[in-house]
């Protein structure tokens, strides 16, 4: 790998995220590793992503956050037509769908709020 080219830390980036599913340690993308820390300090930074459980129970699509993290425990939450763990960080414009038994809610994320009122919170998302 060249030292500091764009393409290959982009690469590298793309295989870090690939792999650490894989547990594949960090170390063997140290430069890739670097960047994929940096881009999510400054999402959560600025606000653009939240956690999964945070996210449903702050927007009211489940009424409490343990509920939530079990939901998806079970499997029952899918973003983007994949199923997460509650520890995933949400951003605008994924898609979320909620499978409780026979009925399924689909809502896309418009905002993203640590706080919000009982009555914005459905300015949050937008059902499908």
């Amino acid at each position: 790998m060249r030292e500091n080219h764009p393409a290959d830390l982009v690469r590298g980036d793309f295989l870090f995220r690939h792999n650490i599913q894989k547990n594949v340690p960090a170390a063997c993308f140290p430069a890739a590793s670097v960047i994929f820390r940096e881009r999510l300090h400054l999402y959560r930074k600025t606000g653009e992503v939240m956690r999964l459980d945070k996210y449903l129970k702050v927007s009211r699509l489940i009424k409490r956050r343990t509920i939530a993290n079990e939901a998806c425990d079970a499997g029952r939450v899918t973003v983007n037509d994949k199923v997460v763990k509650a520890s995933y960080e949400v951003k605008v414009g994924d898609v979320i769908a909620i499978h409780f038994g026979e009925k399924e809610v689909k809502a896309e994320v418009t905002a993203i709020m640590d706080t919000t009122k009982k009555e914005n919170a459905a300015e949050m998302y937008r059902l499908l």
